[in-house]
């Protein structure tokens, strides 16, 4: 029993991480309606990015997450106004083969300036833990998945109750009523992008804290970040920690019961078992 409700807490705690994961990719595909392939590689960076910050500069991974948010914030801006904002009206399929072209490069990139060695994000209170009834619950993983939620559930109130976070709303809701309103398109869609990216930023240097980074990660983390969105559904951030959780929790039971190598086959498994019973996800509003 023991046992089982330690990796029943594992996996809670890593589905935390993933719903952060995938809340970024959620809301530049519901309001945008570009399936971002890059999204992993941004996370990636953001790990690269608090990495540094904590071995170069030596400011505390928690403390430097702000500086790598602003900092993926001002890059999304960028890529979005100077790239995807010139085939936001085109073909999906064009969306799909630049962002994945914006993945390969990014990639390659952080090869050459970093290196293809796994790195970590190892603060002196890295190994930290408490015992809570006969579980042992790692400080490091407990601080990343409340700073994982406490994110979401920010995002949602934004969206919910910020002038701008309605024209978000408005944006991928009705786009010629939210125009008629005095909303911006080109200005929305760069806020949002980038709001993504940081928020991949942000989960990328969690991230480095539990677990290995390297420039190819991103990859995986973009094919996990899909499949929480589709089974939490696009249009309500709070399903994305209801997909979250339950990723992580399906993934480590599967690696007591069946074993580590079937956990990406427990993933999309479930994937297609939501599409095919409720497409819109699990929170998500039904057609």
């Amino acid at each position: 029993m023991d046992l089982l409700l330690q990796v029943l807490a594992n996996g809670v705690l890593l589905g935390g991480l993933y719903a952060l994961m995938a809340l970024g990719l959620a809301l530049v595909w519901g309001v945008l309606n570009i399936v971002n392939l890059s999204h992993g590689a941004f996370i990636m960076l953001g790990g690269y990015a608090t990495y540094y910050l904590f071995t170069g500069a030596g400011i505390d991974p928690f403390a430097a997450l702000p500086v790598t948010a602003a900092a993926l914030f001002v890059l999304g801006y960028a890529i979005q106004r100077g790239i995807l904002n010139l085939v936001i009206r085109a073909p999906m399929f064009n969306t799909l083969l630049i962002t994945f072209g914006l993945e390969v490069v990014l990639a390659y990139l952080a090869q050459f300036w970093f290196s293809a060695d796994f790195r970590a994000i190892n603060p002196s209170y890295a190994g930290a833990n408490f015992a809570l009834g006969g579980v042992t619950i790692p400080s490091v993983q407990v601080a990343a998945c409340a700073i994982a939620i406490g994110l979401t559930v920010g995002m949602w109130l934004f969206l919910l109750h910020t002038r701008l976070g309605r024209g978000i709303r408005a944006a991928a809701q009705n786009l010629v009523a939210a125009r008629l309103h005095g909303v911006s398109p080109r200005s929305i869609y760069a806020v949002t992008f980038g709001l993504g990216t940081a928020l991949a930023g942000v989960a990328g240097g969690l991230y480095g804290m539990v677990s290995q980074i390297n420039p190819y990660i991103g990859g995986p983390l973009t094919a996990k970040s899909f499949v929480i969105a589709i089974i939490g559904g696009l249009d309500n951030p709070l399903g994305v920690i209801v997909g979250g959780l339950s990723l992580g929790i399906i993934e480590s039971l599967t690696s007591l019961y069946v074993g580590p190598t079937y956990r990406d086959v427990a993933s999309f498994g479930i994937l297609v078992l939501v599409l095919i019973v409720r497409p819109a996800g699990l929170l998500g509003r039904a057609a």
